[in-house]
This record gives structure tokens, C-alpha cells and sequence, in this order.
């Protein structure tokens, strides 16, 4: 009898540590990407885009990406980074609650980032002093998604005060992910602005089951549509009919081989957020497309470990593909099972 409760606990672990290293290469692959973000970072605490744009999403990009190693502000092999990067979002926060500048290009970006990014830390955060200020920042930080919030219920590159009440999908669901995560966190966040923001994403939808661009239309749009996914999951709606619809939708329009072994528009914006929904998926799901992703990937990644596709620069895509490489680390709540 000890023999065989011995041999069953020797099997159990293989099976762990099996599904704890499923794909090594891929890891390591991240952590090379991580290093090259971390010798790029600013020593004010930033890292930026092409044309030293975007500092905010950029910061929060990054620093997302390295919690999802396992790093944290006070351990691990990224937490001065991490640290820095908090520090200086922190810093943008503005007395309205806007984590940025309104100066900034497409600032409705950064502040979503910021929020999910800074909600994953502040739930982790050991410090007393820096816990009071995040939970001061996003408390604040919700505030001003309520006030930019449209009369549409979605949300603009800018506020809605700034930008004459224009709405777009992308932005919408930013800022329904991080609100999302700040309640995860602990931070108040009224039901009903997100109930709005989940209704705009509604009458976006498409009869084809794709979100379009806008309310106003614009066409049915795959990366929005994935991200509207991971929104819902995010919120925890995972079998009402919207879901259902964009998952099918998603289905034929990104899971096709076609869509992934070539690059296609927004590809990484796309997979950022369809490897949230994927990974909730059943195992075998997610098995099948992050060996097809990841495969993709890392065939990609240049020798001193960034990445170089698309318009945005190296800091943006070395952050998401990253992210996507460790998403099965599991260690965020937002993205968690």
C-alpha cells in the first residue's frame, strides 16, 4: 500500500512539473525579450514607442509583461523595473484621475494600461505607503473613466469632453479591462458605467457576429472582436449569447491556419488579446493554438531578443509578444482561469 501511494505521488509529480515547463523554449524566449525591455528602459522609469511616443501604454505594456515572469516591485529578477515603472505612472497621475497627459497622442490608451497594469501590483503590493498611493491613483483613475465615458456609453481615443463625445471599440474595451481589473483589485467601480461600456460593445456588434469599428459602424474588425472576447471573459461572462457570437466569429476570422502563420493588421493586438481568451479555453484548445502562436513567434524574435514588426516600434511588440509567451505562467488574476 505505501508503495503504491508512493509510486501515484512520483506520477503526480512528473504530470506537475510537466505542465509547469510545457514549452521551455518558449520561456526562455520571453525572458530574452524581458531583458532587452529592461536594459531599454528609461531610468526615469519609462519606455516609449517610435518617435518617443506612447510613454504611458508603453510603460504599462512593459511592466505588465514582466509580472506575467513571475517579478514583482519587491522580488524577482525584473523588480527594480517594475518598481521604476510603477513610480513614474504613479507620477502621471493627474488631479482628475488621468493617468497621462491630455496632451498626449490617443491618451484614453495609456490610462486603461495604467489601470490594469497598476490594479495587478496593488493587489500584490507588500509596502504600506505605495499600497495607500496606488489605491489612491486607481481610485481616482476609475473617477475619470466615468467622467470621459460618452453618452454612448464607450470611450474615445481621448475623453469625451476632449475628443466632442467620439467613440471607437479599441479604446472602449481598454478601458473596460482595467476597470475591470481595478474591481478585481479591491477599487470601487460603479456597475453601471461598466454595464454601459458592456452595452456600447453590444450595439457594436455586427449581424456577422464581428465589433465593428464603432457605433457607427465601420466594418466587422477581428482584432477588436478579440479583444471585446477578453473583455467579457475578463468581467466574467463566458456563455451568455454576445460571447458566443464573437467567439465563433473569432473562430473563422483569426483561428484559420491562413490567419496564423501570416501577419495580418493589428496581428499583435490581436493575439495580445485572443491568448486571454484562448487560454481559458479547454487545455487541448489552448495547446494547439499557443504551439501554433509561439512557434510564430519565436521564429520572429531578432538576435538581441526584441522584436521588430509593425509601425509602433520594438518596445510595443517585444511587451505584447512577452506577454502572450507567459501567459500560461497564470500568474495575473486578470488573465487567470
Amino acid at each position: 500500500m505505501t508503495l503504491r501511494i508512493l509510486t501515484l505521488l512520483i506520477v503526480l509529480t512528473n504530470v506537475n512539473a510537466d505542465a509547469a515547463v510545457k514549452d521551455p523554449k518558449a520561456k526562455l524566449t520571453a525572458v530574452k525579450g524581458l531583458d532587452w525591455l529592461a536594459a531599454e528602459q528609461h531610468r526615469q522609469g519609462y519606455w516609449e514607442a517610435n518617435g518617443g511616443q506612447y510613454r504611458v501604454a508603453m510603460t504599462a505594456l512593459s511592466g505588465n509583461a514582466m509580472l506575467c515572469e513571475g517579478s514583482t516591485t519587491t522580488r524577482g529578477k525584473y523588480a527594480r523595473n517594475i518598481a521604476l515603472a510603477v513610480d513614474y505612472l504613479v507620477e502621471c497621475s493627474q488631479p482628475n484621475g488621468l493617468i497621462g497627459y491630455r496632451n498626449d497622442y490617443h491618451y484614453t490608451y495609456g490610462h486603461g494600461f495604467s489601470m490594469l497594469f497598476l490594479s495587478q501590483v496593488f493587489g500584490e503590493e507588500e509596502d504600506a505607503r505605495r499600497r495607500e498611493k496606488l489605491k489612491d491613483v486607481l481610485t481616482r483613475a476609475v473617477h475619470f473613466c466615468g467622467e470621459a465615458q460618452t453618452p454612448d456609453g464607450g470611450w474615445g481615443y481621448v475623453s469625451a469632453k476632449d475628443g466632442n463625445n467620439f467613440d471607437e471599440g479599441s479604446t472602449c474595451v481598454t478601458q473596460l479591462q482595467g476597470l475591470r481589473a481595478c474591481r478585481n483589485a479591491g477599487i470601487p467601480v460603479p456597475k453601471e458605467i461598466v454595464d454601459r461600456g458592456i452595452d456600447y460593445i453590444r450595439k457594436c456588434t455586427a449581424p456577422d457576429g464581428g465589433v465593428q469599428y464603432s457605433i457607427r459602424g465601420g466594418g466587422s474588425r477581428a482584432p477588436i472582436t478579440a479583444a471585446a472576447v477578453a473583455c467579457m471573459f475578463s468581467s466574467g461572462e463566458y456563455e451568455n449569447d454576445l460571447v458566443q457570437k464573437f467567439l465563433k466569429y473569432c473562430d473563422k476570422n483569426i483561428r484559420s491556419a491562413k490567419a496564423n502563420s501570416e501577419f495580418f493588421g493589428h496581428w499583435h493586438y490581436t493575439h495580445f488579446y485572443y491568448s486571454q481568451v484562448m487560454y481559458r479555453q479547454p487545455e487541448e484548445e489552448w495547446e494547439s493554438y499557443s504551439r501554433d502562436i509561439f512557434r510564430e513567434i519565436i521564429r520572429r524574435q531578432t538576435a538581441n531578443g526584441s522584436w521588430k514588426d509593425g509601425h509602433i516600434g520594438p518596445v510595443y511588440v517585444t511587451a505584447i509578444n512577452a506577454t502572450i509567451l507567459l501567459m500560461d505562467n497564470g500568474f495575473l488574476p486578470i488573465y487567470q482561469r
